[in-house]
């Protein structure tokens, strides 16, 4: 009697078919299997995986595993993703391991079903077409105060990236502002807007906007705008090295007695080193030189070295040193400039 009544009334169905929808979305979260060297599986979503980390959801846990990507045995996934080689080669496809090729996967590249060594990928991104699923951000700020001179320092340090299959969109704002007794406000600030279009060997070409203020150097603004070429030349799941040149175009103005303005053509050539297979440490440091084409033997140079230590729940510690060089400032002015950071922060991927 109540089997009967079960099935025929209508509330019944509509939970059962309710019931049989959910367990087939569950089913349907945990289709990506991975399997380590030590024979472990994991059952799950696979979000991401960058710098040789990747990031697996579970529904048998409340924080995502972090998964060295060398120690994986074998992956198979459905979802498609934007797949980066140590090549330079970007790929939108699944991931497959084949049974009895471990430690290779299979993708389709335009039609064609090719194997790569899983070592060989360094950087994989689920394709959604939402937008946030694209965008990696951060954020870290700093404080110090001391009682001699009644001393205060703020400090803000920001980053912000959005990848597509053949382009990449960067964004940065730093901030240093200092107060003191019997001393006026000092402040540093920069900010910068890149693009890349990679194209094949991992060569790129790069166009960008950088701004910076800074009273040590009595610059109101110095706005440059650049574009050139440049190649990674170590592109792996450890690090990436590589170096780019082009014009830059720059532009200033300046907080001196004679209020000066200056607009200069210049070349530019930069190194570029990030590492980060070190535990929970990561390191980015980059150097670009500008001689000038206009201006008769006047060249500058910018300098940067950030050291990242990774906490729980995607927050971070973060040490920052920026430094700029002038060969021919303006009268009264220092030639060079630093500032060190210590900052703490949250970064949203």
């Amino acid at each position: 009697m109540h089997k009967k009544y079960l099935l025929n009334n209508p509330y019944s169905k509509c939970f059962i078919l309710f019931l049989f929808s959910l367990l087939s979305n569950l089913s349907w979260s945990q289709n990506d299997t991975i399997v380590l060297k030590n024979n472990d599986k994991i059952i799950g979503e696979i979000k991401a995986m960058d710098r040789g980390v990747a990031t697996v959801k579970t529904d048998y846990s409340d924080s995502d595993f972090k998964i060295t990507w060398i120690d994986i045995k074998s992956v198979r996934s459905n979802q498609t993703y934007l797949i980066t080689l140590s090549s330079g080669k970007r790929i939108n496809s699944s991931l497959n391991t084949k049974t009895g090729d471990e430690a290779k996967v299979t993708v389709l590249e335009e039609g064609t079903e090719i194997t790569i060594p899983i070592e060989n990928i360094v950087y994989i991104k689920p394709v959604k077409d939402d937008f946030l699923s694209r965008i990696v951000a951060s954020v870290s700020v700093g404080y110090n105060i001391t009682k001699s001179n009644n001393l205060r320092q703020f400090s803000i340090n920001s980053n912000l990236s959005y990848t597509a299959y053949k382009w990449l969109l960067t964004g940065s704002y730093n901030s240093v502002r200092s107060n003191q007794d019997d001393v006026a406000e000092t402040q540093r600030t920069d900010a910068s807007l890149g693009f890349k279009y990679f194209m094949k060997n991992d060569w790129f070409y790069s166009n960008d906007a950088s701004f910076l203020s800074n009273d040590e150097q009595k610059l109101k603004l110095r706005s440059t705008v650049k574009g050139g070429l440049g190649k990674y030349f170590v592109h792996s799941n450890k690090l990436f090295f590589g170096s780019g040149f082009g014009i830059a175009w720059n532009n200033e103005q300046f907080s001196d007695d004679m209020n000066t303005n200056r607009n200069s053509m210049e070349a530019y050539a930069n190194v570029t080193l990030n590492m980060f297979d070190f535990s929970d440490f990561s390191l980015n440091t980059d150097l670009t030189f500008y001689p000038s084409l206009t201006e008769s033997g006047r060249y500058r140079a910018d300098y940067n070295l950030n050291l990242k230590y990774d906490l729980p729940l995607d927050f971070f510690i973060k040490l920052g040193l920026t430094y700029n060089y002038d060969s021919k400032p303006v009268e009264g002015a220092s030639v060079s400039d630093y500032v060190f950071q210590s900052t703490f922060g949250w970064e949203f991927n």
